[in-house]
């Protein structure tokens, strides 16, 4: 099998917090579902997802360069958890480049935890490297020192299987962080905040899953104004399910540029509101170029984020039969609507007019580039009791009361027209889309 140590960077003598550690381990579940907290590091195993990676380099690649923003200090990989936590100690990475008893048997004794309570002793027998501990007679160690020692030197070298407590993927994802000195302003919280993000998109990735909503929380310095209160927060929306880091620290960094921090901030805090499944699109054999661009949906997302989500709208489908009204509009970053036009087995236009034109007439026939023929209908459309909107500044309801036809203009091409059957001109007839 093939593990990951990664080692947190930490103060001498100051071994990282429990905090950080179910933090990184969070994180790191989107590699492999097998992910344990072993004393002051996070151990995974990566067997099975080598494939799905692309490879070991690949991996490899990506777990370091992302780790190092997660203040990892080390990253190694050996045979076994324990070996890997021994190598990432000594600041080696590669533990598997050829026999590994004969790389263990070179590193410090130190690197194993079970070894330190015993350092002195085994220094006064000569020993300095694992490979000495390691030739001492079984007998006498098993004598001297404890039972925990030998167990932890036949697991390290895979002389014996190892036992972990695997750590369980959250339901919900809340995580906070303790800044390293007080931030006076809102934009200096991202740095923090980033770590975070990659949290909530490990755990997002490890679930399948993506966001449209999440809260960056901060709580002000004890040391405040009385009229600061204890915190602020702000809402990040995206209009599709996103897991997406550097995008998300796009529109943090957006929304941040226009917060004022009523006093310094010294905790933030990162929990994700909506999480939706994301759905994977299988990929071309073949690269796209329309891939390598962004896309529409992140431009305007950002866009909104700067000049706020009334600013930039898009339009979203509904259901309602009236065709004017099937389309609305809303804020770019709110997911759009899952419900969808309903089909009409009557033809529908491609093209409809903001406003309904009113037609001349020639006899009891309308008018457009020529007299129309009727081709099909009447197709009748009713309703919109319940709808209210506002006309010149009183509200009224938006109902409907139609028959639609196909006309044929004899310049003009195929047009949807009706006519009002209840109240105003009943011979008054409208244009109001076009098919292309």
């Amino acid at each position: 099998m093939l593990w990951a140590a990664l080692l947190l960077r930490s103060a001498p003598n100051t071994p990282p917090s429990d905090e950080h550690l179910r933090g990184l381990s969070t994180w790191a579940l989107q590699f492999s579902p097998r992910v344990a907290i072993v004393e002051d590091a996070v151990v995974l195993e990566v067997d099975g997802s080598v494939r799905l990676f692309g490879g070991r380099r690949a991996l490899r690649d990506r777990i370091v360069a992302q780790a190092s923003e997660l203040d990892v200090a080390q990253v190694a990989w050996a045979l076994t958890s324990l070996a890997a936590l021994a190598f990432a100690r000594a600041g080696q990475e590669n533990g598997v480049r050829g026999a590994m008893s004969a790389l263990l048997d070179a590193l410090p004794m130190d690197v194993l935890a079970a070894v330190r309570p015993h350092l002195t002793t085994l220094t006064q027998l000569g020993c300095r490297t694992l490979g000495d501990v390691r030739a001492l007679p079984r007998g006498g160690l098993s004598r001297r020192f404890d039972k925990p020692l030998l167990v932890a030197l036949d697991q390290t070298y895979g002389l014996r299987p190892e036992a972990h407590a695997w750590v369980a993927l959250p339901e919900t994802f809340r995580a906070r962080l303790e800044l390293m000195s007080r931030v006076d302003t809102a934009p200096a919280l991202l740095f923090g905040a980033r770590r975070l993000v990659m949290q909530l998109c490990g755990w997002l990735a490890a679930r399948h899953a993506g966001t449209t909503a999440f809260v960056l929380r901060w709580v002000h310095d004890a040391m405040r104004p009385k009229d600061a209160g204890d915190g602020g927060e702000l809402t990040v929306r995206t209009a599709v399910p996103m897991r997406d880091v550097e995008h998300l620290c796009r529109l943090l960094a957006e929304h941040l540029a226009k917060t004022q921090l009523a006093a310094p901030a010294g905790d933030i805090e990162l929990e994700a509101l909506d999480v939706q499944p994301l759905e994977e699109l299988s990929k071309s054999l073949l690269p796209d170029p329309a891939q390598s661009g962004e896309s529409l949906t992140l431009v305007l997302e950002r866009v909104a984020a700067r000049l706020g989500p009334e600013k930039v709208l898009r339009p979203g489908l509904v259901e309602d039969h009236r065709m004017e009204w099937q389309t609305q509009w809303q804020p770019a970053p709110q997911p759009l609507p899952k419900k969808r036009a309903r089909r009409s087995r009557f033809p529908q236009p491609s093209f409809i007019l903001p406003t309904p034109l009113r037609l001349a007439m020639r006899g009891d026939l309308p008018m457009y580039q020529g007299v129309l023929q009727m081709r099909a209908g009447p197709h009748r459309v009713e309703g919109g009791w319940w709808h209210r909107v506002q006309v010149q500044n009183a509200e009224t309801t938006a109902v409907v009361v139609r028959d639609y036809w196909v006309a044929q203009s004899p310049h003009a091409g195929l047009l949807w027209v009706f006519h009002e059957r209840l109240g105003g001109d009943d011979t008054a007839w409208y244009l109001h889309g076009a098919f292309a």
